[in-house]
């Protein structure tokens, strides 16, 4: 019997891609139902994602520390090159 809730609620369709995941989810978690299984999975899911993201970030950030430091390679100026642009401007 469902119990009564203001959250909204999922209707999901097994296909033989969600069957295959349920079924392997089953064998790490024997105990759970296959509506278990589905919300377990997509909190997993959720889970690998936001840690997906956090990694992705502290790679760019990285990145973005490495070049502050190095600068970007093939972008050196030589030591005298303000000067010579300058050289062109009006006085």
């Amino acid at each position: 019997m469902p119990v009564p809730t203001t959250r909204p609620r999922h209707y999901v369709t097994e296909t033989d891609e969600l069957a295959a995941a349920l079924d392997a989810a089953a064998l790490r978690w024997p105990e759970l139902t296959r509506s278990q299984l589905l919300v377990r999975l997509a909190i997993s899911a959720g889970e690998a994602e936001r840690l997906a993201e956090r990694e992705r970030r502290e790679r760019r950030l990285a990145a973005l520390r490495r070049l502050s430091s190095e600068g970007i390679p093939g972008l050196e100026y030589p030591p005298d090159y303000l000067e010579k642009l300058r050289e062109d401007w009006p006085e």
